[in-house]
């Protein structure tokens, strides 16, 4: 793919049928969890995007065999136990996720290991994760004590803590599981609001315990887990960007086969529906992950307020929720979303930066932003900033510009979605 990607609007509208790929989150955990279990843990559709592939890399590093297969994953887990101090650094590439869950389970190791990240990562705040994690007894030093990689883990001998999350982050709540799935005593964690559960549901795949009351999260220390074979449902995360071009583009009607309907990643649909969309949602019967077919045809929408609770259900599809408001009629604010600031990059700057050169009436607030539709886009000259989530945003926003727009580092996309375009173009009639 070119530094610089020219794209231009579609003759007409989009149609017919797609399966998005894996679940970035559950492709994450089910290679971690697998790591750990005992027995061979078989995991199809993974998501064979350059995040989910470095976190095979760092646990082939910690001396687990994972084999790869066209998009299914194998892992050869002998238990906790047997995972080995890695002589060479563990790259988590541009993953946060590989990077605070993996500090989780790495606490309650008896060895030394180090973390470095690209230079995104090397800007994303750690503290929120090592802070909790000290508590629990282990050693974590790296630049600004403990808050930037590089990062040392001397893990080993954990005590179970009780600790209430600061902010909803649905990787800090991972990693103080992680970690408390290895040490003495029962752990509890306390959300501010409910964040996405991949974790707690596969800890209970992987033949493991897990207690919920209210907003308190209970794990007990010393769990052996089983293998386990895992389906990863398509990612809500990367349909949302086709429900959105379904929705703004003129003549469009699409169905996304296999998407995962997990209660606390379905806000991108909320949204959909309060803003008036024409949006259904087949649900199969059971599954472990609820999982279905969504279908998004062209509509009329409107402004709304979107804040409060459902933000940790949709908080990496605020980009495109504002490309999305961008078409509605009326005025939509977004709220209570700093979480944004510390992604892979700022996005309520990058996006806001980033609209606006194609004609979006958007402004920037400390928790979110100000939409004011319905406004017609056009081209221009525009930047992912790195960031997959913004290059995937501005692509769909190239289909109703009418002169073309030009993508600068398109290849940010890869870190997710690294068919996008491809699919995209199966939908262009």
């Amino acid at each position: 793919m070119d530094n610089k990607l020219k794209l231009s609007k579609p003759a007409k509208g989009l149609k017919g049928e797609l399966q998005v790929p894996g679940d970035k989150s559950i492709s994450h955990r089910a290679v971690m969890f697998g790591s750990v279990a005992e027995g061979r843990t078989t995991i199809h559709n993974f998501l064979m995007g350059e995040d989910c592939l470095s976190t095979i890399s760092c646990f082939r590093k910690l001396g687990v065999d994972i084999d790869i297969h066209a998009d299914e994953v194998t892992v050869e887990g002998k238990g906790w136990e047997f995972l080995s101090e890695p002589s060479e650094v563990l790259d988590t590439g541009n993953s946060g996720t590989t990077t605070r869950l993996m500090m989780g389970l790495l606490a309650g190791r008896p060895f030394h290991s180090v973390i470095i990240g690209d230079e995104s990562i090397a800007k994303r705040p750690m503290k929120r994760v090592t802070d909790p994690l000290k508590l629990f007894g282990t050693s974590i030093d790296g630049r600004d004590q403990g808050n930037f990689t590089p990062l040392s883990v001397r893990g080993g001998n954990l005590k179970a803590i009780q600790y209430k999350l600061p902010v909803a982050s649905a990787q800090v709540k991972s990693a103080i599981l992680l970690a408390g799935l290895q040490a003495d005593g029962v752990t509890e964690v306390i959300e501010p609001q409910r964040t996405r559960d991949h974790t707690e549901k596969m800890i209970i795949e992987f033949g493991g315990e897990i207690e919920r009351v209210e907003d308190t999260i209970k794990v007990r220390g010393g769990q052996v887990l089983k293998a386990a074979d895992v389906y990863v449902p398509g990612d809500i995360s990367s349909a949302a960007f086709f429900m959105t071009a379904a929705a703004i583009v003129p003549d469009s009607r699409i169905t996304l086969k296999n998407v995962g309907l997990n209660e606390t990643r379905i806000g991108i649909a909320d949204v959909l529906k309060r803003m008036g969309a024409k949006i259904e949602i087949n649900e199969m019967p059971d599954s472990g992950e609820r999982i279905g077919d969504i279908m998004v045809e062209t509509s009329e929408l409107q402004g709304i307020e979107i804040g409060g609770d459902l933000i940790p259900t949709l908080i990496d599809e605020i980009p495109v929720i504002a490309l999305l408001a961008t078409q509605a009629e009326g005025t939509t604010i977004i709220k209570d979303a700093e979480e944004l600031k510390v992604k892979e990059t700022n996005r309520i700057d990058a996006v806001v930066q980033e609209l606006k050169k194609l004609g979006a009436d958007i402004e920037a607030t400390d928790d979110g932003m100000i939409i004011k539709g319905k406004k017609p886009l056009h081209g221009a000259q525009v930047h992912t900033w790195g960031d997959h989530r913004i290059g995937m945003t501005l692509a769909v926003a190239s289909l109703i510009t009418e002169s073309p727009v030009y993508l600068e580092n398109a290849d940010a996309i890869n870190i997710s979605y690294p068919n996008f375009f491809e699919d995209l173009s199966k939908l262009v009639e």
